[in-house]
């Protein structure tokens, strides 16, 4: 089979997120399929862009469109997105002729690339896929207040709708979006769930040697008795790390000799870094340390020096669709009990018996749970990550995801 995926922020190890379009299409060729994925050359949330053209990585086919650099939710993002898709759609007959795939999916979190992706299935009598990251314009308008009618929103709705009536499969990472699907046209039959996952091959519980920064002040945080409560991953606001300092702060100026036992520490990369790293310093939180991103193959080492792992949510009624979340299947496979701060139609922290999860958005609730957690006896703590490692390799591998996305499409 040959399948065609258009993932506008599509990424790599080698350039940062977004993973899955990659690990999908890894496996994809492993067993004897064929993929090409199309991407623009410029994507927020990649660590490194790639240049233009054609690129190849273990196996797996990209085209990288020449897109303009944006920064932030603005007209730049917008002109990056037309940019992009108009490029796909002038290339479609190229597409289909040439590479004539069997399967086109769109990908892009963004509904508008269903028509580019209609365009060339049609062409090249394919079938096609609406695979949904996200519910835009659902997202934007409950997440960033966006009106309905605000005309961006309109042509996200406009293109969802298009999506569910035309696509021959709909594939969501999201598990309890069915009601929202069907009320918007999907006959759920067209529906399949596969979430996200890890790739085995490039996990392991030592990873790549840690920076030294972060590998000294780990250590030195041992060596004082103290309880590292962790943090990796993007730093923007659906990540509610402004929720964690504030915790932070609470516990620092309780001055209880629990409170004092956990030190934070933060590593990431995002457009709230700046923001948060100054509340850090302006604030006086000697208990947070805060580093820059690190190259993906050195998370399993990163991990391993966290005793709790923290991960955060606003509260917001988008994530009653259910969550699915690349940083806490990391966790769950370092076997770190979990503090999960959050309110969802799912939660695999629960669901495995990985951690403790309190409600997001309550900084009381964080430092108390972090408390609560940091009591447990060493020996259950360990327990719950190796319920968390076991739920990940159960559910969320890729090669068992790709082979349940192949099984969607054919």
């Amino acid at each position: 089979m040959k399948l065609l995926l258009i993932n506008h922020y599509a990424g790599s190890p080698k350039h940062g997120m977004e993973f899955r379009p990659f690990y999908l299409a890894r496996e994809w060729v492993r067993t004897g399929h064929q993929a090409l994925i199309l991407g623009a050359s410029y994507s927020h949330v990649r660590t490194t862009q790639p240049e233009p053209g054609m690129a190849a990585m273990s196996g797996v086919n990209y085209l990288f469109y020449d897109t303009p650099e944006y920064q932030g939710n603005g007209t730049g993002r917008v002109k990056n997105i037309w940019s992009f898709c108009r490029q796909v759609w002038k290339d479609a007959d190229i597409l289909a002729r040439e590479f004539a795939p069997d399967v086109v999916i769109a990908s892009s979190t963004y509904p508008m690339d269903l028509w580019v992706a209609r365009r060339v299935a049609k062409l090249a009598k394919a079938k096609l896929v609406y695979e949904v990251h996200d519910l835009w314009p659902l997202s934007p308008i409950e997440l960033s207040g966006m009106s309905k009618w605000h005309p961006f929103a309109m042509l996200c709705q406009k293109a969802e709708n298009d999506a569910y009536r035309d696509a021959d499969v709909v594939v969501s990472m999201l598990p309890k979006v069915h009601q929202h699907m069907a009320a918007h046209g999907l006959d759920l039959k067209k529906l399949h769930i596969v979430p996200n996952g890890i790739t085995l091959d490039e996990w392991s519980e030592d990873g790549e040697p840690l920076d030294a920064a972060i590998q000294a002040h780990l250590a030195a945080e041992r060596a004082a008795g103290r309880t590292v409560v962790g943090y990796a991953g993007s730093m923007g606001e659906p990540n509610a790390l402004d929720v964690l300092l504030d915790a932070a702060k609470r516990l620092k100026d309780t001055k209880s000799a629990e409170s004092a036992a956990l030190s934070f520490v933060l590593v990431g990369g995002g457009h709230l870094r700046d923001q948060l790293e100054a509340r850090v310093r302006d604030e006086g939180l000697t208990n947070v340390a805060m580093f820059p991103a690190i190259p993906k193959a050195q998370i399993p080492s990163l991990l391993k020096g966290f005793d709790i792992a923290y991960i955060g949510w606003q509260r917001t009624p988008i994530y009653r669709f259910g969550i699915a979340p690349n940083k806490l299947m990391d966790y769950m496979m370092a076997q770190r009990p979990v503090l999960h701060s959050v309110e969802a139609g799912n939660d695999p922290v629960a669901e495995a018996g990985a951690g403790l999860t309190v409600p997001p958005q309550d900084p009381k609730a964080v430092a108390d749970g972090l408390l609560q957690l940091a009591a447990v006896p060493a020996d259950e703590r360990a327990a719950m990550g190796r319920r968390g490692r076991e739920f990940v390799l159960a559910n969320h591998t890729y090669p068992v995801l790709a082979q349940r996305f192949i099984a969607a499409v054919s």
